[in-house]
């Protein structure tokens, strides 16, 4: 089992930047992969971006040359870098870690982002 503790967000006006951050502990062994999703109300929870193991990054279109998601394996640390942040943005962010068929998911951070 792996529990994650994120960090981060809060309220920033159009055009800033924000840094999430997510640290997984427990059984952690194997590639996987750690991600971030984002749920408004009302709507599924969307994939912002991943990151497996290795390196290799998957990002939302909505969010591509705007958000940088990176990751410490010594740390068990996933990072969310959103810089240039629109109202659109807004929601609760929520970290995941991913290994074979086991998932698991932080608690949400709110991200507001004021025009």
């Amino acid at each position: 089992q792996v529990q994650l503790v994120g960090s981060g967000g809060g309220l920033v006006q159009a055009g800033g930047s924000l840094r999430l951050s997510c640290v997984a502990s427990g059984s952690i062994f194997g590639a996987n992969v750690m991600g971030w999703y984002r749920q408004t109300p009302g709507k599924q929870r969307d994939l912002v971006a991943s990151i497996i193991s290795g390196g290799s990054t998957n990002y939302a279109d909505s969010v591509k040359a705007r958000f940088t998601i990176s990751r410490d394996n010594a740390k068990n640390t996933v990072y969310l870098q959103m810089n240039s942040l629109k109202p659109e943005d807004t929601g609760v962010y929520y970290c995941n870690f991913r290994v074979s068929i086991l998932s698991s998911w932080g608690q949400g951070i709110q991200v507001t982002v004021s025009s």
